[in-house]
């Protein structure tokens, strides 16, 4: 990209910069934008006036070598990514930031459709997707995103159910071996879930995960049946950080833990500063405690007319 000349100066009650903000990535080497609706995959995708219009397309132009390989794609407000098949949108190339840009419903959507196997594969290192709105548009689709790699970022996304049958059953499923998602950092997320019959996740894993970060997210959801918010089923979590998340979910039995569930007694890491509601009437329970997790500052209610209470308790 040119450098531009002002030869008779320039007067701004503000200047945007992207990547200036505490909570964005830096701007890296290579910047490209897309856009949807007015795009065309040509050119140089170097700027809003002249965008590619498929993120696959752009995923192609980044470099294989030098700086140019941090990458930096702004995807227009507007814009609509079909994922109709574990195939439609693959993240594969390392070192990627995917930002949506705008707000509300202006932002972005993956519109998830067609089958229930329809999924966006990450099996490259350090991929960040920020502001997307994710739509569930078929039966029970089976997860929104497979991990094989580690360092993915989703951060800042919505998730919504189209109806009670039109849902996603879980959001971040990692199917890899031992520590291939180690470092998945899921942050200030929403999820909408209007399914009702099928157990679900915000993230599912059969092994290990070292030093996984889920904080800030919120969730409400219609299911009665819903496994743990985060579920480890044979693995360990190790420096794990799971705090300030709030879910509103009708389950109605939490004896392996309504917001975490692991496999292994081995875990390291703090639950801090979560609020839960469940209808387990009986014994809602946030996490067992024989784990190994530490737990801070965190209230579980086993009805909605009942304030939470803490727990473990301090005995």
């Amino acid at each position: 990209m040119a450098l531009t000349n002002f030869p008779n100066g320039i007067s701004s009650f503000g200047l945007p910069v992207y990547g200036s903000s505490s909570d964005a990535p830096p701007l890296t080497a290579t910047v490209l934008w897309v856009d949807t609706v007015n795009g065309v995959d040509a050119g140089s995708g170097n700027g809003p006036n002249n965008p590619f219009q498929t993120l696959t397309y752009a995923l192609t132009q980044i470099p294989s070598t030098g700086l140019g390989t941090y990458a930096t794609i702004f995807v227009m407000q507007g814009s609509t990514v079909t994922i109709s098949s574990a195939t439609s949108l693959l993240l594969n190339v390392a070192n990627v930031a995917i930002i949506g840009l705008g707000t509300g419903t202006q932002r972005p959507v993956f519109a998830y459709t067609t089958a229930n196997t329809a999924a966006i594969p990450v099996s490259a290192a350090n991929v960040t997707v920020r502001n997307i709105r994710h739509t569930g548009g078929f039966l029970s689709i089976a997860r929104a995103y497979t991990v094989t790699a580690a360092g993915f970022t989703l951060d800042g996304c919505s998730f919504v159910d189209n109806s009670g049958v039109l849902n996603f059953l879980n959001i971040v499923n990692c199917t890899g071996a031992a520590n291939t998602a180690d470092r998945l950092t899921v942050t200030n997320n929403t999820w909408k879930g209007l399914g009702t019959t099928s157990v679900n996740s915000l993230v599912l894993s059969a092994n290990d995960i070292d030093q996984l970060n889920v904080s800030g997210n919120f969730v409400d959801s219609a299911n009665t049946t819903d496994a743990a918010w985060i579920t480890i089923t044979a693995g360990v979590l190790t420096s794990a950080q799971i705090s300030f998340n709030r879910t509103y979910r009708k389950n109605t039995a939490t004896t392996a833990g309504a917001l975490v569930s692991v496999g292994g007694t081995t875990s390291t890491g703090i639950v801090s500063n979560n609020y839960c509601l469940t209808l387990d009437s009986s014994s809602p329970l946030l996490f067992v405690v024989t784990t190994g997790l530490a737990g801070f500052e965190n209230y579980v209610s086993g009805a909605i007319a009942l304030s939470g209470i803490l727990t473990p308790p301090n005995v």
